[in-house]
Order: structure tokens, then C-alpha cells, then sequence
């Protein structure tokens, strides 16, 4: 069984659980963004795109998969 295991690809991106820096609201993001994320409420800055992984600028709570 987990011979079969190794040879399906599972997805290496995934989505995470972001706190706002400001006002502490958390929001879902993908972890491989291609656009600026901003938050909901206040409109700060939470996601940037680099060209492969996210640099988040507020605290990851929370791993989504």
C-alpha cells in the first residue's frame, strides 16, 4: 500500500491561515500567491508574490490542507 503511496503526486502548495498584523483579522491565503493580498477589514498588506513561495507579513496561524 504505500508503494502506491509514493508514486501519486500530492500537491506541494497548500493554503494557510493569516493574522493581520493591524487588526488581527484572520483571512485564508495560498501559500504561492501570484497577486498582492491585502486584508479584508483594514486593507494592509498580508500576502506578496516572490516568484515561488508567499512572504507573508502577518502570522501564520494555521496550515490548511
Amino acid at each position: 500500500m504505500s508503494k502506491w503511496m509514493n508514486l501519486i503526486p500530492r500537491p506541494r502548495s497548500k493554503f494557510c491561515r493569516i493574522k493581520c498584523p493591524d487588526c488581527g483579522n484572520e483571512q485564508a491565503v495560498f501559500d504561492h500567491v501570484v497577486t498582492i493580498v491585502r486584508c479584508n477589514v483594514c486593507d494592509s498588506v498580508l500576502a506578496e508574490p516572490t516568484g515561488g513561495k508567499t512572504l507573508f507579513h502577518g502570522e501564520i496561524v494555521d496550515i490548511l490542507e
